[in-house]
C-alpha cells in the first residue's frame, strides 16, 4: 500500500466513526451552535489521521474560526464552482510552533513574497504535518527548516494553545476557497533568551523574509488589531518602529526597522493583501498572553 502522503482531518461525533472531513465542510461549525464560531474540541493523531470530536465545555481545546470564514458563508453555488480537484483535496492539517524564550518573547516570521498562501504575512514557524510524525516532531521539524533553530524535544515543555480553521483566500469576497486547514498552534518553552536563540537563526530564504522577536506589548497591540472589526488599536508605549531581522535572498541577516503600523494592519476586504500579522496568530497569540497572566498552580 502506498505511504499517505498528506494528513487530513477527520471528525468524529456522537461516537460515531471517524469520517473524512469534506473541503466544503466547516469543522467548526460541524460541533458548533447556531453559528458558533469558537467550540471546545478533543484531538488526537491515529494512524494518520487527524480525528476531532466534540469536548465538554470547559473540558477541551479551543477550535476557532473567524467570523469572516469562507466557508461559513459559502452558498450552494459558490461550492459547485470551486474545481474539483480542489473540493477533493479534504482539510489539511498543519502545526505552528508558538516559541516563547526565558525572557517571554515569542518568534514571528514573515512569510516569503513568492509563497502562494499567504505572502508576506507574519505567522509562527509552521508547516504540514507528515506521515508518520507527532505533532511535536512536526513543529520541530518545520522550526528548523524555516528558522534553522534545532530544539530537543525533551527541552520545550510543548501544550497545544488551540486549532484554528483556516481558509485561504481569508475571505469570500477575495476569490473562491483553495486551501482548508486545520492549524495546531503548539507553544513551546526554551531555556534560553531571544538573544541565545537569535546567534542561532539562520532562516530559508525561500520560506521566511525577516523575523522577529515580540515581547508581550507588542502582541498586545497586534492582537488589538481585530480582523473584521474597526476596534481601537493599542499603542500605549510603543516605538513606531520596531526591530526585526531582515532576511537577504543568499540568507543572510542584517537589522532593519520594522514600521509598526504593519503589525497593527487588518486584513483587507478586497484587494491586494497587506503586511500584516495572520488573523490566526492573533488568535493563538491571544491565548498565549493569557498563559503568561495565569499564576502558577500551588504546589
Amino acid at each position: 500500500m502506498d505511504k499517505m502522503r498528506r494528513i487530513l482531518v477527520h471528525v468524529c461525533k456522537d461516537r460515531a466513526a471517524p469520517q473524512r472531513a469534506q473541503f466544503v465542510q466547516s469543522i467548526t461549525g460541524h460541533f458548533g451552535d447556531r453559528g458558533d464560531d469558537e467550540v471546545e474540541v478533543n484531538c488526537s493523531l491515529e494512524k494518520n489521521q487527524f480525528i476531532i470530536s466534540r469536548a465538554d465545555k470547559g473540558r477541551g481545546t479551543p477550535l476557532k474560526r473567524p467570523a469572516f470564514c469562507p466557508i461559513k458563508h459559502l452558498s450552494v453555488a459558490e461550492a459547485a464552482a470551486i474545481p474539483l480537484d480542489v473540493q477533493q483535496r479534504g482539510v489539511d492539517v498543519g502545526v505552528a510552533i508558538i516559541l516563547q524564550t526565558a525572557n517571554e518573547r515569542v518568534l514571528l516570521t514573515r512569510r516569503a513574497k513568492e509563497l502562494r498562501i499567504f505572502p508576506n504575512v507574519w505567522v509562527p514557524p509552521g508547516g504540514h504535518l507528515e506521515p508518520d510524525e507527532t505533532l511535536l516532531e512536526a513543529g520541530l521539524r518545520e522550526l528548523q527548516e524555516e528558522t534553522g533553530l534545532k530544539l530537543e524535544p525533551e527541552g520545550v515543555s510543548p501544550k497545544i494553545l488551540g486549532l484554528w480553521e483556516s481558509v485561504y483566500p481569508p475571505m469570500l469576497s477575495r476569490g473562491l476557497p483553495q486551501r482548508h486547514h486545520i492549524v495546531i498552534y503548539m507553544l513551546l518553552l526554551s531555556s534560553r533568551s531571544h538573544l541565545q536563540l537569535q546567534a542561532s537563526l539562520s532562516p530559508s530564504p525561500a520560506e521566511v523574509s525577516a523575523c522577529l522577536w515580540a515581547d508581550s506589548r507588542l502582541v498586545r497591540a497586534a492582537v488589538s488589531a481585530v480582523d473584521g472589526e474597526d476596534g481601537e488599536v493599542l499603542l500605549h508605549g510603543l516605538q513606531s518602529s520596531v526591530s526585526v531581522s531582515q532576511v537577504s535572498p543568499d540568507g543572510a541577516l542584517s537589522d532593519w526597522a520594522l514600521p509598526l503600523e504593519a503589525l497593527v494592519s487588518r486584513a483587507p476586504v478586497s484587494g491586494p493583501d497587506v503586511e500584516r500579522v495572520s488573523t490566526g496568530t492573533k488568535f493563538a497569540l491571544e491565548v498565549w498572553l493569557q498563559t503568561l497572566e495565569t499564576p502558577p498552580p500551588d504546589l
